[in-house]
């Protein structure tokens, strides 16, 4: 066996003990283990500064934005986000990169004496969650990092994650989502995901329902936080669609930036871009008498931003899109982000979902881009069945649309098959979307373009 061949075995062994832990999808609002575990570790999340992030939408692609940011500026980061798309790895990143199998296998040997303390001194024991992100704080201590970019798992107050008490708190636009644990409205979402900001700390606020910027806007004068509104304070000022992307003027807190390029699709993309540059120059202290960023950095920094598994192409002839929404909101995002970037005369959706999603409210927002849909289902243990997706989608779309296949493989190649058969041989003109859920997007992206 070769030292990668141990490596990966270590890790897949490492990986299996935090999974064997309560699931991420099971929630237990309490904080008391986790800061049990920071006690036991030292305190590591405090030997950094941090950037925290919460939303219903958007978190994963800002945080990548903030991290190549950072790291233009010379900082080493670690950034922390959720779920994976392929790898468990992928969640804990240092410079940009996710750790070695290596690296996070002996984390794991390293902190488990660790949990099984706080196990025995506590009722239930640690989450999956917890777990690594105690995890996650261990080794961006002793990488060391500059300054870590934490993604909330869920909420915000009760969070894991929220040990943290960043200088620097981002809210994403907040939607309905995860209502079971957060709240069925907007008001009592936000509360939730409000209480990651914290006294003295800078709040990013992308634009809001008025219910939830209530809510947020309350907590900050609460805390004593300062405010930097999208809209008000920073925001996009002009957006053109560009070859592979689009091109930017962005408000910032410290002035005005110009000809930034992203290689991303969607208003909502321009959106997260300011909110990420609002975050870092909140960090940096810019604003006010110190002026803007130098401009060359954050230019170099947004075109190198990828975001894996948003409305990301991964085969051509026909046009194959693979993309991670699992809401009504994110869908809404996804269909106007067609609009922009693309020119399909024929699109074939290929959707699953997990059954605890708003499935129909999904399908309704994707019902006018898709002329058909393949409902299928990913390997997730909370995935809704093919068929009962399928009967919601017939709701929507009529039966002629849709079709069905159990495998998502199928699914893909059914949904590719469609898009050939009605092109004429103008491939140009069809595409393929793959959406419903982090967890398809990313099986489509192994079955597609590998783990890269």
């Amino acid at each position: 066996m070769t030292s990668a061949q141990l490596d990966l075995a270590r890790r897949v062994a490492a990986e299996q003990t935090l999974l064997a832990r309560w699931g991420e999808s099971k929630i237990s609002p309490s904080r008391v283990r986790i800061e049990r575990l920071m006690d036991l570790l030292g305190q590591p999340q405090q030997s950094y500064r941090s950037i925290h992030l919460t939303g219903t939408n958007g978190k994963t692609s800002t945080a990548r934005m903030i991290d190549e940011l950072l790291r233009g500026f010379g900082l080493r980061t670690g950034r922390y986000t959720s779920p994976h798309l392929a790898s468990i790895t992928e969640r804990i990143c240092l410079d940009g990169q996710p750790i070695s199998d290596r690296i996070f296998a002996d984390a794991v040997e390293e902190i488990e004496p660790y949990l099984q303390l706080v196990d025995a001194d506590s009722e239930m024991a640690m989450t999956f969650f917890e777990a690594i992100t105690g995890l996650a704080f261990a080794v961006f201590a002793d990488a060391p990092v500059d300054v870590a970019v934490v993604e909330v798992g869920l909420g915000g107050q009760w969070d894991a994650t929220n040990v943290l008490q960043a200088p620097v708190a981002v809210i994403t636009p907040i939607a309905l989502d995860h209502l079971e644990y957060l709240g069925d409205t907007v008001a009592q979402i936000a509360i939730e995901k409000a209480g990651i900001i914290h006294p003295g700390s800078t709040a990013i606020l992308a634009a809001q329902p008025p219910e939830a910027a209530t809510e947020l806007l309350k907590r900050s004068v609460e805390v004593g936080a300062q405010v930097a509104r999208e809209g008000l304070e920073f925001g996009v000022l002009d957006r053109q669609i560009a070859v592979g992307g689009q091109l930017l003027t962005l408000q910032g807190l410290g002035g005005e930036y110009d000809q930034i390029f992203i290689a991303l699709h969607g208003g909502y993309q321009a959106q997260n871009a300011a909110c990420a540059l609002a975050a870092v120059e909140a960090f940096f202290g810019a604003g006010g008498q110190s002026g803007p960023l130098d401009i060359d950095t954050v230019r170099a920094a947004f075109a190198a931003v990828r975001s894996p598994g948003r409305l990301e192409p991964v085969r051509s002839a026909p046009t194959v899109l693979v993309d991670a929404s699992h809401n009504p909101a994110g869908m809404r995002a996804t269909v106007a982000a067609l609009g922009d970037g693309f020119d399909f005369r024929q699109l074939i959706g290929v959707v699953a979902m997990l059954g605890d999603k708003d499935v129909r409210g999904s399908l309704i927002e994707l019902e006018p881009a898709l002329d058909h849909v393949v409902a299928t289902q990913n390997s997730s243990p909370r995935a809704l069945p093919a068929d009962e997706l399928a009967a919601l989608a017939v709701q929507v779309f009529g039966p002629d649309r849709v079709s069905v296949q159990t495998r998502l493989d199928d699914a893909i190649e059914a949904a590719v098959r469609l898009a050939e058969d009605s092109s004429d041989g103008v491939l140009a003109g069809s595409g393929v979307l793959v959406t419903g859920s982090v967890v398809t997007a990313g099986e489509a992206r192994t079955l597609l373009a590998g783990n890269s």
